[in-house]
């Protein structure tokens, strides 16, 4: 900041600053960081000015990044975790073991208890913390990583054989990852979907939702909701009041780096009637007890930073965050989210 840097408001460890129009971007992490910007001079100024207070090491063209690499084309930029991926496998074993075509088991709901308690749950606590981090470029992996996580606390024999089944899918294709297209428009566009009562346990559904920037994939999660729904509806309705933050939230970061994202940004829900509740400003009785924080959806509608749309069941692209799916659907899903093979596998 001493250099005429300014913090983001939207994310702390992002720091930029404008010389005469153009920009230099800092991605920050402990000790490494990522440097960009609109002119080489500008980037050369910033890395003398940082190696005069700290000693550096420029290691050039971004490849790798904290596990992640980066490829790039004419296309755009690919990133996966091919490298930390084989590792994983080698380190649990399963580097030679016979592949899977799906992460998880559609048929089977995991469920707390299931199959005997493990003797030693930090073997399964830390191969659960090694996944997760696969998930920052495998959404495939995503629905199912979540779903594991739920069980750290007492972790069982069943809990355990889904994790290794989630290591063999990635024997698979370990240099999968996304891609940005270095052709794609600057629109933002939301997906979201949930699985109502989806857990056997508590009863609670699952939000799912992915956020485009035109064709390229920008953001994702897969979450149990905090509360019980009492509908299918309610349930889409708080995964809708989660998206709106979501794409609130992209708005400002990107308008930090002077991208303008056409209003209102597009959200797209296979509910009627969740869509129904948003747009109508009158409670009815069945939405009453909605908590108010609920109905964020309503006012952003109102102000014109959101329009909703709704899609088929068919064409959800969240569906891949709120369920298990079968390999046909979930190939099909991962084509249109721009999942690709990054690396020589």
């Amino acid at each position: 900041m001493k250099n005429g840097f300014a913090q983001s408001a939207s994310d702390y460890s992002l720091l930029t600053k404008w010389v005469h129009g153009r920009i230099v971007v800092l991605l920050v992490y402990v000790d490494d960081i990522i440097i960009g910007g609109d002119a080489p001079k500008d980037i050369e100024q910033i890395k003398k000015a940082l190696s005069k207070e700290f000693k550096i090491k420029l290691l050039g063209p971004l490849q790798y990044f904290l596990g992640m690499e980066v490829n790039r084309t004419a296309d755009g930029i690919s990133v996966c975790q091919r490298k930390y991926a084989l590792e994983l496998l080698k380190d649990t074993g399963y580097l030679e073991a016979k592949g899977c075509i799906t992460p998880s088991d559609p048929k089977i709901k995991l469920a707390a208890n299931q199959g005997t308690p493990l003797e030693d749950g930090e073997v399964y606590r830390r191969l659960i913390g090694r996944l997760h981090y696969v998930t920052i470029t495998r959404p495939d992996l995503t629905y199912i990583v979540q779903q594991l996580c739920q069980f750290q606390k007492q972790p069982c024999s069943d809990h355990l054989q889904a994790a290794y089944r989630v290591l063999r899918y990635l024997k698979n294709s370990p240099g999968q990852g996304i891609h940005f297209s270095s052709k794609a428009d600057l629109k933002l566009v939301g997906f979201t979907d949930s699985d109502w009562a989806s857990c056997p346990d508590t009863r609670r559904s699952t939000t799912g939702y992915r956020t485009f920037l035109g064709s390229s994939l920008l953001t994702w999660k897969s979450k149990k909701q905090t509360t019980v729904s009492r509908s299918s509806s309610e349930a889409e309705y708080r995964a809708l009041a989660l998206l709106v933050c979501e794409v609130e939230w992209l708005k400002g970061l990107l308008a930090e780096l002077s991208v303008k994202v056409p209003l209102p940004i597009s959200i797209y829900c296979d509910n009627k009637s969740t869509i129904h509740i948003a747009e109508n400003p009158v409670f009815h009785e069945r939405t009453k007890h909605i908590e108010i924080d609920m109905h964020v959806t309503r006012d952003r509608i109102k102000t014109g930073l959101i329009k909703l749309h709704h899609v088929s069941t068919f064409n959800q692209l969240a569906d891949l965050f709120t369920k298990g799916l079968d390999r046909a659907r979930m190939q099909a899903l991962l084509f249109k989210l721009g999942v690709r093979v990054t690396a020589t596998t």
